[in-house]
């Protein structure tokens, strides 16, 4: 960074910049370099590095002086306790005669220590951030690649320029991280002047140091040996990609097994543990011991009770998350956006899952207080209202998910058909226009007579504008499904830079019924994972439900006697069947919220885990008010 880049940054940053930018040409933080460079982040090395230290040096400082003033206040007891316990564990020091140290002694090392070590780890968690965002673009980057090249076998069929078969690849958001790369070499090769020069730099900073890399040089000598050579390696090059990355979902449907394996045994266990509890205390008095916390007396099985609710709920984010995560970006479930008006927002929610979102959540309130005017209890109120909220919702999400399923198998037919035409020589625009009059499309018949009648018009607003790419652009928009915008939206990028439009719809015709059946593959897997998360959480009602139905009243009269010749007497008021069976139920409900959650997102997306959840809240509301259980 130089000083002529200092005015446009803000106060925070140039001060921050004074005091810590020389910490960037540090040896310490020469991998954090290399991370970042292969992170692509936006701001330069020595400003990000220098906002590290600022907050380092802030949490170090403010983590000090809340550790002196807590240790110079705590009870006097209870420093003079850990002070013996230390002297009493540690090696050495416990053979020692130690000295009555003061505690502002104590005080003033234990905060210099506290301050000094989460100083350190933030630094650390500041390179680990770097080396985190490298790997996640190296893991974009691997799942995007393989497309990326059949793309450019296309264009390749229409132009060598290097430039400009990166430009249309760059242009297309399907390939993510592998355009954004497209992209800086792009902008390297505009600063020097040089397409060969920018490959080589963004090959020497990329973190796909195995994929990408080699393929950016390899590329740029193709390219220079012809068209048929260029044409000859992505072939060949696209093929070996999609067997890696075929090797790559593999391993990831079986981090997914061993996941959905941790999430029964993680969830199915604290519904146990409760029980355990429960039976316990009737013959261990200790666990109805009452704590004192901020929200007044607590005892310690109702902490236990808490903290596995509160463990589930942890448990089901995460593995809802890890499922995320492990689905392929080219199969990813589509982002909906809402319109920005209101009125939009409301015309669109009974299609649009975003606008659902939205538009139901005042109806869903108003719910909730009903419900609370009812006198339901807290739990209830919260727990129906979350489903008033979530199965509307899920609802207009299946429903569109299944609108946008018959588009996909419409899709291929539509390709198929124009393929068709285009090889008997018939004009693009032609071919289009005889499948809109001659073949049933089904719910993608009205977006392909739009396609054929835009494709009909001679001009358009601007005498400039490109008709067809304006055409098939506003087809892809209207359509609104992740597989169109990997197919369609392609072939504007390679007609447009002079590919054969017979070659453009053969390579289409492979690409989309490809694509179509690894959809279908993933989709089946995860049903499998579907079926897992709604069993456990009717394995766990079915538990509970004959836990309270035929033990728990039977241990409430044995904790109630006493023997009293064998010197043992139980607590009467260790097992209360109407404040357990509140125990179990909300132990119960956060399973099963848990195990909608994991379901839905394995299904198809967070909008249908609002729906598998509600459902499953609902139905444990039923059936334990059904059967009196609360």
């Amino acid at each position: 960074m130089t000083d002529e880049d200092l005015p446009t940054l803000g106060p925070l940053d140039r001060g921050l910049y004074a005091l810590f930018s020389r910490h960037a040409d540090s040896a310490t933080h020469d991998r954090d370099r290399r991370s970042y460079r292969a992170a692509g982040l936006s701001t330069s090395f020595d400003v990000y590095l220098s906002r590290v230290y600022g907050l380092a040096w802030a949490a170090g400082v403010t983590t000090a002086l809340l550790a002196f003033v807590a240790i110079a206040l705590a009870p006097s007891d209870l420093g003079a306790g850990l002070l013996d316990f230390l002297a009493g564990g540690l090696p050495v020091v416990n053979r020692l005669p130690l000295p009555a140290i003061p505690r502002v002694y104590v005080a003033l090392v234990t905060a210099a220590l506290a301050g000094a070590l989460l100083r350190w780890l933030v630094v650390r968690a500041g390179g680990f951030y770097l080396r985190r965002a490298a790997a996640a673009r190296r893991e974009e980057i691997a799942r995007t690649l393989p497309g990326a090249v059949r793309y450019l076998r296309v264009i390749a069929t229409g132009t060598t320029d290097q430039r400009a078969m990166l430009q249309r690849v760059a242009e297309q958001p399907a390939y993510g991280a592998t355009a954004d790369t497209f992209r800086a070499a792009l902008n390297k090769a505009a600063l020097t002047g040089s397409i060969d020069e920018g490959l080589s730099m963004v090959a020497r900073d990329t973190p796909s140091r195995d994929l990408l890399a080699p393929f950016l040089l390899k590329f740029r000598e193709h390219a220079a040996q012809g068209s048929d050579s260029l044409e000859s390696y992505l072939k060949m090059e696209g093929r070996l990609l999609s067997h890696q990355q075929e090797r790559v979902r593999e391993r990831a449907s079986g981090y997914l097994e061993l996941v959905a394996e941790l999430f029964v045994v993680l969830l199915v266990f604290p519904a146990l543990a409760v029980l355990i509890l429960t039976v316990a205390s009737v013959l261990a008095p200790g666990l109805s011991t009452s704590i004192g916390t901020p929200l007044g007396p607590v005892s310690v099985r109702a902490l236990l009770v808490y903290a596995a609710v509160a463990f589930v709920l942890v448990v089901g984010l995460g593995a809802a998350t890890v499922v995320v995560s492990l689905r392929p970006t080219d199969h990813a479930t589509p982002s909906y956006r809402p319109p920005e008006r209101v009125t939009g927002v409301l015309a669109t929610a009974t299609s649009n899952p975003a606008s659902a979102a939205r538009a139901f959540a005042p109806p869903a309130l108003a719910v909730t207080g009903g419900l609370w005017a009812l006198g339901y209890d807290p739990v209830n109120v919260v727990l129906l209202g979350y489903a008033a909220y979530g199965i509307p919702v899920g609802v207009v999400a299946v429903r569109r998910a299944s609108r946008d399923d018959a588009k996909d198998r419409e899709i291929r037919d539509f390709v198929h058909a124009v393929s068709g035409h285009v090889s008997l020589g018939r004009p693009f625009p032609e071919a289009v226009g005889r499948v809109a009059r001659e073949v049933d499309l089904g719910a993608l018949q009205p977006d392909v007579e739009d396609l054929a009648f835009n494709l009909e018009l001679t001009t358009g607003v601007d005498e400039t504008d490109d008709v067809r790419a304006a055409a098939l652009d506003r087809f892809v928009d209207r359509v609104g499904t992740p597989l169109a915008s990997q197919t369609v939206g392609l072939v504007v990028g390679a007609l447009e830079a002079g590919s054969d439009t017979e070659d453009v719809f053969e390579t289409l015709e492979t690409e989309i019924g490809r694509l179509y059946h690894e959809r279908k593959a993933l989709r089946s897997r995860l049903l499998v994972y579907v079926a897992v998360g709604w069993t456990t959480a009717l394995l766990v009602v079915g538990i509970v439900v004959a836990v309270n139905a035929s033990v728990l009243d039977g241990f409430a009269q044995l904790s109630t006697v006493a023997d009293a010749d064998a010197g043992m007497a139980l607590d009467p008021t260790a097992v209360q069947p109407a404040r357990d069976r509140a125990r179990f139920y909300l132990v119960t409900q956060a399973t099963v919220l848990s195990c909608g959650w994991f379901a839905g997102t394995a299904s198809r997306g967070r909008y249908e885990a609002l729906l598998h959840s509600g459902v499953l809240v609902v139905l444990t509301y039923v059936v334990f008010t059904g059967l009196g259980l609360v």
